[in-house]
């Protein structure tokens, strides 16, 4: 599972021969005004002020909780304790990073690692008390219990009476828009979060659906809540119509970027759909047969919470993506890792990028985050113009589709 500390530059994993790319620097923290560096500046300590509002952690924690934010915005990274049982991986991953400044390194990489440090002061892998509590589950709930997922369960009753090219549609835009619903990007946002509609910048939806006549389909998780629900319906469309043979949905194994989804987040969302009346409950009920006959399955890797591109998966990982009909990234933390998050020029072709996944690929994605590839020149060109920050304002979306060879 190990990982290569500066990346790809050139695009080729391991030597192998693919498409000549430009080049093309990992994203940093370090550039003042940038999009990373905000994250860190500006959204950590409001997500840190939040989970302190949301659970009732005593002095230590909060402390702890203080030094890693003071760490992570002007210090130098620091190891995780010694008895932590991850310790040997990060020390992998992380070989050459620990004792620089945070803000020098890829911000994949670093992000990724706020996340896994905020466990520690939150007791969340150690012995005690704490040991398993979700600190991001307040923010969970709260989505589960608000009205804009009480109307997504409800919207599903519209379903069975559109005609199946319809339906198809409905769905995948729903998967797609359903990215909006991300608790990191939300509950900082000055504004109110975007309804679900925006502009679709790249659109490679027919390719997507010429891909699914039946085989094994791997989906690669994002959020919990409205997002799975989403991500669900569309699962279940496509055991129902014979599009995919079995479904392999891959979620996070421990609590991550505050939303993403775990095997717990699903189960939560089943159990509010076959709690709901009409379609909700008839879905729920038709995946919860699925789970129990393996046509549906929840995976939680270890991979799926490192901070590494997908150029690095484990052996086991890449034979399940190349032995799938199609692995479908969902949101925007799989597209960086996907596209290895570097500052590419935005018309560098989405394939060549990618030509390294072993199998075919699908990116369902709202832009919330710098990187993109895949773009056409002219779209490129009406976008910079607008004046908007749309790579990052999440009013934008593509679904686009690699096949290898």
């Amino acid at each position: 599972m190990g990982g290569h500390p500066e990346g790809h530059p050139e695009g080729h994993p391991e030597g192998l021969p693919g498409p000549a790319l430009p080049q093309a620097p990992p994203i940093t923290c370090d550039e003042p005004g940038s999009f990373a560096r905000s994250v860190f500046q500006d959204r950590h300590p409001v997500l840190i002020r939040r989970i302190l509002d949301a659970v009732p952690y005593g002095p230590e924690r909060r402390r702890d909780f203080a030094a890693l934010l003071e760490e992570s915005r002007s210090g130098t990274v620091a190891g995780l304790p010694r008895d932590a049982p991850d310790r040997a991986a990060w020390e992998e991953w992380g070989e050459g990073r620990f004792g620089r400044r945070w803000a020098e390194l890829p911000f994949l990489w670093s992000e990724s690692y706020f996340y896994r440090r905020l466990l520690d002061p939150a007791g969340y892998l150690a012995a005690g008390a704490w040991h398993g509590v979700d600190l991001f589950a307040p923010f969970k709930d709260a989505e589960l219990d608000g009205p804009g997922f009480a109307a997504d369960l409800a919207a599903l009753d519209e379903l069975p009476g559109l005609a199946p090219a319809d339906r198809e549609h409905a769905l995948l835009a729903a998967a797609v828009w359903g990215n909006q619903a991300d608790l990191g990007f939300t509950m900082v946002a000055e504004a109110a979060a975007p309804e679900a509609s925006g502009t679709l910048v790249a659109d490679e939806s027919e390719r997507l659906w010429s891909l699914l006549d039946g085989g094994t389909v791997v989906v690669v998780t994002d959020n919990s809540a409205r997002e799975i629900l989403a991500d669900l319906a569309l699962v279940d469309d496509l055991l129902a119509s014979g599009r995919a043979r079995e479904v392999d949905l891959l979620v996070k194994p421990r609590p991550y970027y505050v939303s993403d989804a775990t095997t717990q987040d699903v189960l939560s969302c089943l159990r509010r759909m076959t709690a709901a009346p009409g379609e909700a409950a008839r879905t729920g009920g038709r995946l919860l047969a699925a789970l129990r006959e393996g046509r549906l399955t929840l995976t939680a890797h270890p991979f799926a919470c490192a901070p590494l591109g997908y150029r690095d998966m484990p052996y086991d990982l890449r034979e399940r993506c190349a032995a799938a009909r199609l692995t479908v990234m969902k949101g925007d933390l799989n597209y960086r890792r996907l596209v290895d998050d570097r500052l590419w020029p935005a018309t560098v072709p989405f394939a060549d990028v990618t030509a390294y996944f072993p199998g075919p690929v699908a990116t369902l994605r709202t832009l919330k985050s710098d990187t993109v590839a895949g773009l056409a020149p002219e779209t490129v060109a009406r976008l910079d113009a607008g004046g908007t920050a749309w790579r990052t304002s999440g009013t934008h979306a593509l679904i686009q589709v690699t096949v290898p060879g």
